[in-house]
């Protein structure tokens, strides 16, 4: 089994990531990939967060048009802030006939080194790292060979999806439309549980 871990917020998960997760998928043949919102990432604030069981429930949403992806709690089960070095370490031991790829933008590939325990995040995974234009590959291109002596690295272009979910909370607090971002029932689901509204009478259109 060859599966990409797509760790974030996923606050909420929108078609970027999508498009993201199934051109990964694509390039790499993998066989799945798993959505795993963080409980609190090491380097942000948890107040513009939905609730975790929220954030969980709409990446299941977001991978029920995909037989090879799925949501994953087990950061949303810690009592930490989630490194990932704890993550990828958990499912190999899990799964140790598998063959893991950590799906990272290409931001996080030029910190890499300053992760936590980054050289022993590649003895369990291989990196997957996403440039998103043609200039940017070029200048991560340096990048990633420096790392290839700790490990493997895939360094892949992929076009944007000009979206975020910053702009999605924007525009639920503006009372914006969201439809072209996100999947129908994330939508839906949103309204249902008012959230990023800011207040009860506010809601997405």
């Amino acid at each position: 089994m060859r599966i990409g871990i797509f760790g974030g917020s996923f606050n909420p998960p929108h078609n970027g990531h999508l498009h993201l997760a199934e051109s990964v998928h694509a390039a790499l043949q993998l066989d799945e990939v798993w959505l795993i919102p963080a409980k609190q990432p090491p380097h942000k604030s948890a107040s513009a967060y939905a609730p975790a069981e929220d954030r969980l429930e709409m990446c299941r949403l977001a991978a029920e048009n995909y037989p090879w992806m799925r949501a994953e709690d087990y950061e949303l089960r810690q009592d930490a802030v989630s490194y990932t070095y704890y993550t990828v370490t958990h499912f190999a031991e899990e799964y140790p006939d598998a063959k893991f790829y950590l799906l990272i933008g290409g931001d996080m590939l030029r910190t890499f080194t300053q992760w936590y325990r980054w050289k022993d995040i590649l003895q369990y995974t291989a990196l997957a790292a996403i440039a998103r234009e043609e200039q940017e590959y070029a200048e991560l291109a340096e990048c990633a060979e420096n790392l290839r002596q700790y490990g493997e690295i895939h360094l892949l272009n992929v076009e944007t999806f000009p979206i975020s979910s910053t702009k999605i909370r924007e525009n639920v607090q503006k009372r914006r439309n969201n439809s072209c971002y996100l999947p129908e029932k994330i939508v839906q689901y949103m309204k249902q549980r008012n959230l990023y509204a800011g207040s009860d009478d506010a809601c997405i259109r």
